[in-house]
């Protein structure tokens, strides 16, 4: 079993940045995709961002592509959400979930494939 963590959110005003960490503990952390979504306040959890096993595959939603990054350090067990020129319609919890194995990159947008999940972290992005 994986248990994820999530941290790194905040308060910032529009333009800003933030860096959101996931730890992720359990065994082989190396071997799952993994994926953040968020859920603003009345909308259905979406999709963010998602990055192989391997690190060598990423995946971003239309609306943040060329603002946020996702990466990992495997060796820390560690995701990471690199978000640039933050906008207030970022505002929203933020999830970090474990994808689980055999799934290939074409799924990284459905959540049912997902197993472990965070408590999330609150962004919030003032206009």
């Amino acid at each position: 079993q994986v248990q994820v963590v999530e941290s790194g959110g905040g308060l910032v005003q529009a333009g800003g940045s933030l860096r959101l960490s996931c730890a992720a503990s359990g065994r082989t952390f190396s071997g799952y995709a993994m994926g953040w979504f968020r859920q603003a306040p009345g909308k259905e959890r979406e999709f963010v961002a998602a990055i192989s096993w391997s690190g060598n595959s990423q995946s971003y939603t239309d609306s943040v592509k060329g603002r946020f990054t996702i990466s990992r350090d495997n060796a820390k067990n560690t995701v990471y959400l690199q978000m640039n020129n933050l906008k207030p319609e970022d505002t929203a919890v933020y999830f970090c979930a474990c994808q689980n194995p055999g799934y290939s990159s074409t799924t990284y947008r459905a959540q049912e494939t997902y197993s472990y999940w965070g408590q999330g972290t609150q962004v919030t992005v003032s206009s």
